[in-house]
C-alpha cells in the first residue's frame, strides 16, 4: 500500500463531546501522537448562518421529523476540502454500502477522508447528490446518528496505516483481514482449571502450527460465516481441508 506517511481524517458532527474518549486513547491516540494521522472534530453548528445555530428544518411535503439542511454542510465541507479530487467525502447514514475490511482497506489508501454523520430524519438529499462521494452504513439497525458509525470507521481504518500497529502480521491475521475468522488463540497457563492449551501449540513445530491455525481458521468460517468462503480467494490446500471438514461433500 503506497501513501503519504500523514492521513487526514475531518469527522463533521453536532456532538464533537462525543469523540473525546474515543479518539484520545489506545491505539487512535498513539497513532495521532506518532504523526501518523491527523484527526480533526468539526461543529456542524460553526457553519449555520442562523443566530441560533439550526442546522435542520421542517421536511417539504410534510412528515414526521427534522431534516439537516444542505447550507451548513456544504460550508463545512468546502472549509476543509481545499481539492476535491484528493479527499473522500463520505456519510455515514442508514441507507449507505454496508462498511466491511475490504472497504476499510481501500479508505486506508485515501489521504484525506472527510466523515460526515447523518442526524434527525435525514440530510437533503442535494448533500447526497452534489456533494458526498460515498455513503456508509455499519450494519442494518438504526442508530441516533452518524457519529458512532464514524468512530467505528476510522477505528478501523487508522490501524491499518503503516506503522500503527507494532507489528504488521497481527493485521493480516485479524478476522475478515484475509476474508476468514481468525482462529484461536492461548496464552499462559498451559493448564487453567483442567482446561489445557492445544499440544499443538507446544510443540514448536511452525510447520504444524501453521496448517492447525489454518484448519481452525477455515472450520471456524464454515460454521459461523460460511458466507464469507464464496468471496475469499482459497488455494489448493484450504480446498483440501474444507473437503475434509465437510466429507459428505466428497460424493
Amino acid at each position: 500500500m503506497t501513501r503519504v506517511m500523514l492521513m487526514r481524517i475531518d469527522v463533521i458532527t453536532l456532538f464533537p463531546e462525543m469523540f473525546e474518549g474515543p479518539f484520545n486513547s489506545s491505539i487512535l491516540k498513539r497513532a495521532r501522537e506518532q504523526g501518523k494521522v491527523q484527526i480533526n472534530i468539526i461543529n456542524l453548528r460553526d457553519y449555520s448562518q442562523d443566530k441560533h445555530k439550526q442546522v435542520d428544518d421542517y421536511s417539504y411535503g410534510g412528515g414526521k421529523g427534522m431534516v439537516i439542511k444542505p447550507e451548513p454542510v456544504f460550508r463545512a465541507v468546502e472549509a476543509v476540502v481545499k481539492e476535491r479530487s484528493k479527499a473522500g467525502v463520505v456519510l455515514l447514514c442508514p441507507q449507505g454500502q454496508l462498511f466491511d475490511q475490504d472497504k476499510a482497506k481501500k479508505m486506508a489508501e485515501i489521504n484525506h477522508l472527510v466523515l460526515i454523520c447523518g442526524h434527525y430524519e435525514a440530510i437533503d438529499e442535494r448533500v447526497k447528490e452534489n456533494l458526498i462521494d460515498e455513503q456508509i452504513s455499519i450494519g442494518d439497525y438504526v442508530l441516533t446518528g452518524g457519529e458512532i458509525p464514524a468512530m467505528v470507521v476510522t477505528d478501523s481504518v487508522v490501524r491499518l496505516l503503516p506503522g500503527v500497529l507494532s507489528s504488521p502480521e497481527s493485521v493480516e491475521e485479524e478476522s475478515f483481514y484475509q476474508g476468514l475468522l481468525e482462529h484461536p488463540h492461548y496464552t499462559r497457563p498451559e493448564d487453567f482449571r483442567g482446561l489445557k492449551v492445544p499440544e499443538i501449540l507446544l510443540s514448536g513445530d511452525h510447520e504444524k502450527i501453521r496448517l492447525w491455525r489454518r484448519q481452525q481458521s477455515l472450520a471456524r468460517t464454515l460454521n459461523k460465516r460460511p458466507d464469507l468462503l464464496s468471496r475469499t480467494s482459497l488455494n489448493k490446500e484450504d480446498r483440501k481441508i474444507i473437503q475434509e471438514l465437510l466429507p459428505d461433500e466428497k460424493q
